[in-house]
């Protein structure tokens, strides 16, 4: 199952503090906005989302229909397909476009060990 761009999104306490060090990692902005408590890195193929206040613990996050540059993709799997196939194998995940038939959304699952893993559709 193809499931888009991976990124792991990061909890922080001072996203200043938290650019600044992963700067020094090699790590440049890619999108993001700092008024709104998150910024996006990369380094090389590797993406991380800063994000503060948003949200406890660290996530690893799938992007349907964006590449490791946030450039859109076609075709791709649509979150529906995804959220059906998982579904069909016995992951209950949560979902917030049940009346919404296409477009954008997203749906978290956890994995055995409590990880939690969003799939989040922009598009």
């Amino acid at each position: 199952m193809k499931l888009g761009a991976f990124s792991i999104s990061l909890s922080v306490k001072d996203l200043n503090k938290s650019i600044e060090f992963y700067e020094k990692l090699g790590f440049t902005k890619l999108a993001g906005d700092l008024s709104q408590n998150f910024i996006i890195l990369k380094n090389g193929e590797t993406v991380i989302g800063l994000f503060q206040g948003m949200f406890n613990g660290n996530i690893l996050t799938f992007n349907p229909g964006w590449d490791q540059n946030g450039k859109e993709t076609d075709p791709f799997l649509d979150i529906r397909e995804i959220h059906k196939k998982l579904s069909d194998e016995g992951i209950d995940p949560s979902s917030d476009f049940k009346d919404n038939p296409n477009g954008p959304g997203s749906f978290m699952i956890s994995d055995p060990d409590g990880n939690v893993i969003l799939i989040d559709q922009h598009r």
